[in-house]
């Protein structure tokens, strides 16, 4: 136990004095006992050896030994036919506090299931048509060499807009200019003069572009801002009382939260920080895994976007190699089709997953030193697990 915790107060301590790496390379630092949280399962929970329940082995499996070197910390939430939570890793490496159950982090592009939720609530009311064009919406907003873009187009990533400007690519180029301003009109008008990638309808090119300009969309048709709108419309009504975004160039998560890390140039850095304003209605969300548990369980119930609206989240394009509705991700595993989203921001690696008749839902926050990098990892270890049965 003493070797256990003298490896990661020795981590700690290489990131306070010089943001050292948190083992040496190739090794996984050791966790400490006592400042780790372990899996803490509901009553009632299935064992391991339970067929019709979550694979509480791997689960267990996933989450043990935190930190190492791929995550600092994980709060994982199954439910359905048979319940799951486990919650381990530190808080902050600095301090080897215990990782926080139902802390704040950014949930990046899960953010966009909130911005289909509002467009869809909108032509449920007859306030947008989903054939309507953005160039009948935001007049000026594209040039003449767009042909119409609808609704439809943005909310399934079909639309042909190429990606907006950014402040970096990777971790590594946007960390020096993390504080930084990038408008999403400066992002949109910066896609804009690149002309589009293909004629609207042709191809699906998942990108933050769509929905940043559903944002400007929602802002134009209520006349109110995108923010007000999600708590209003969502946040408010489903008791989502975590869930908020930062006010403009805000960099910090306010509340309760892990700290969020990033290896850059072999060092692991604190990237919690971090002005994301330019992600805005495409991921910029911050929230809890109990809220977002709240929101995936009330979508699929059809509690926040009506029947027919709600069948565009569950239809994806006749297009090849398409998997997205609007807002939502179409995968198969294990034999079940399984729907959901996925986000990640510097530091945060973030899922909302379920069957259609949330048989079996997943939601989870990992603080991973590669988000941005290894998001396919971070599910296979954290998410997966949860539909094995």
């Amino acid at each position: 136990m003493r070797a256990r915790t003298t490896a990661l107060t020795a981590a700690c301590l290489a990131l306070a004095l010089a943001a050292g790496p948190l083992a040496a390379a190739g090794a996984s630092a050791a966790p400490a006992t006592a400042s780790a949280a372990g899996p803490a399962a509901a009553p009632g929970a299935p064992t391991a050896h339970d067929a019709t329940g979550p694979d509480v082995e791997a689960l267990s499996a996933a989450i043990a030994g935190l930190p190492d070197r791929d995550v600092t910390a994980a709060d994982v939430r199954v439910g359905g036919d048979g319940t799951w939570r486990g919650t381990a890793g530190v808080r902050d490496i600095r301090t080897g506090a215990p990782a926080l159950r139902d802390g704040r982090f950014r949930a990046g592009s899960v953010t966009k299931v909130v911005t289909a939720s509002i467009v869809l609530q909108l032509a449920a009311e007859g306030r947008i048509s989903l054939d309507g064009t953005v160039q009948h919406y935001l007049p000026g907003l594209l040039t003449e060499d767009f042909e119409p873009i609808t609704v439809r187009q943005l909310l399934n990533y079909t639309s042909g807009l190429k990606p907006g400007p950014s402040l970096g690519e990777t971790v590594e180029e946007g960390y020096p200019h993390r504080f930084e301003t990038l408008t999403p009109r400066q992002v949109v008008a910066g896609s804009a003069t690149q002309g589009p990638a293909y004629r609207p309808g042709t191809r699906q090119t998942y990108g933050n572009i769509h929905y940043t300009v559903l944002g400007m969309l929602i802002e134009k048709v209520t006349g109110d801002s995108y923010a007000h709108q999600a708590q209003v419309r969502i946040f408010g009504p489903l008791g989502m009382r975590h869930t908020s975004f930062p006010a403009g160039a805000d960099p910090r998560v306010h509340g309760a939260h892990n700290r969020g890390y990033d290896w850059i140039d072999g060092k692991l850095v604190d990237v919690t920080d971090w002005n994301m304003s330019d992600r805005w209605a495409a991921g910029d969300m911050i929230s809890t895994t109990a809220d977002l548990q709240r929101l995936l369980v009330a979508l699929f119930r059809g509690r926040v976007v009506p029947e027919p609206q709600l069948r565009e989240m569950f239809t994806v394009p006749g297009l090849p190699g398409a998997r997205y509705g609007a807002g939502l991700e179409r995968i198969e595993l294990n034999g079940k089709v399984i729907w959901g989203k996925t986000g990640s921001r510097p530091g945060y690696a973030t899922a909302i997953a379920a069957t259609r008749d949330l048989s079996r839902t997943l939601v989870y926050d990992v603080t991973a030193t590669d988000a941005k990098g290894d998001g396919a990892g971070t599910a296979e270890r954290f998410g997966y697990p949860a539909f094995n049965r």
